[in-house]
């Protein structure tokens, strides 16, 4: 897992009469099934505070996405608690809150590119990325998550079969070799811009393409920001109705 510079901004005002969240897309929640929200509340109960806050999101991530957009502001939201507050909550203490939202928190929390077992919090710092350009393809709907994996068939994975943590932890990352998501299949199977996606991106210049999470968001990678750039051109003239975002690796 590798976080990259697309991001939302998470704001906190304390000092307010009961604790909400409001945000400029119409698509996320403004209620307390807002996962910043729920981090929120699991926060200042842990720490016995009576304190209500209130949480202004400028949303830039796309929602249901497959790029962690809702589990990112609940890590950001525990960890700006946290340092408000002098850190009264070790990072393992946070990562463990984090999972009791939801299990792309505790990575956001990391904040280090990780290998990723479990249900993704158990996480060791990989250092051997290479800082390639991303492009993101977004297709302009929305994916369920929990349908994903309903309509996916464990028996059928290959990701498990081709990276193995042990060889990842030894070698660097080869595009050719490590980009799998096993729960592609479900996804490109429903929706076929998921390939034609992929395909445009390999085809003007990408070294390696993969969906991202549960998607529909896919992502190309590119040695330089010039390729990128110029991908990002001429396919956002071709499909309006795809969102293109180019983005840094973080690591």
């Amino acid at each position: 897992m590798c976080c990259v510079s697309l991001y939302d901004t998470v704001s906190i005002e304390f000092g307010v009469d009961k604790t909400s969240v409001v945000c400029n897309s119409h698509k996320v929640p403004e209620d307390d099934s807002n996962l910043a929200v729920i981090a929120a509340n699991i926060f200042l109960k842990k720490l016995n505070k009576n304190e209500k806050i209130k949480i202004i999101i400028d949303k830039k991530i796309p929602v249901a996405a497959g790029l962690g957009g809702g589990s990112s502001n609940a890590a950001s939201i525990l960890s700006g608690l946290n340092h408000y507050y002098g850190n009264p909550f070790s990072p393992d203490e946070l990562i463990s809150i984090g999972l009791s939202i939801g299990a792309d928190v505790p990575f956001f929390i990391f904040q280090k590119p990780a290998l990723a077992s479990g249900i993704g919090e158990k996480l060791e710092p990989y250092q051997k990325l290479e800082p390639f350009k991303i492009l993101l393809i977004y297709p302009g709907f929305s994916v369920s998550t929990s349908d994903t994996y309903k309509n996916f068939n464990l028996g059928l994975t290959k990701c498990k079969k081709t990276l193995k943590k042990a060889l990842l932890n030894e070698q660097t990352f080869e595009v050719d070799q490590h980009l799998c998501n096993d729960l592609e299949t479900v996804t490109a199977s429903r929706y076929p811009d998921i390939i034609k996606a992929k395909e445009v991106l390999m085809y003007y210049g990408a070294k390696g393409t993969l969906m991202s999470g549960s998607g529909p968001t896919v992502f190309g990678l590119f040695s330089d920001s010039g390729k990128a750039q110029k991908a990002q051109h001429i396919i956002s003239k071709k499909n309006n109705n795809w969102e293109l975002f180019r983005a840094d690796m973080v690591i």
